[in-house]
């Protein structure tokens, strides 16, 4: 029976930083407040998206920039917490890098509107 190599010998693993966006996308549109905005060209409705992320950083220190839309009325303060809080725990739990910081841009309070058909 061969006996595999000690873990530090076995090789390394890197985790794109487009896959640490895509981890931080997810869980803030997860939380609760956070809702999506119509995405508008020229005025040309394009339909509509979600967070966005962009992430920097270097080694095990992830520093990420989220860009977010919030239903109107909010608690504005309450919602930013839950959602630094998720995300940290989301990006660390899958990727084991440390968040840094967060900075959250609010770039839109959207109502929340009921479909005129049903």
């Amino acid at each position: 029976m061969t006996v595999p190599p000690e873990p530090e010998d076995r090789g390394t693993l890197t985790i794109s930083p487009s896959v640490v966006r895509k981890i931080a996308q997810h869980a803030a549109d997860q939380v609760d407040g956070i809702t999506r905005a119509e995405r508008r060209i020229a005025g040309l409705g394009l339909g509509t998206h979600g967070a966005s992320a962009k992430v920097g950083g270097e080694g095990n220190d992830v520093d990420l920039v989220l860009d977010v839309a919030l239903n109107y009325p909010a608690p504005v303060r309450r919602i930013v917490g839950d959602l630094r809080a998720r995300v940290t725990e989301e990006v660390e739990r899958i990727t084991s890098y440390q968040v840094r910081d967060i900075s959250v841009t609010v770039s839109a309070l959207l109502p929340d509107i009921a479909p005129r058909v049903r």
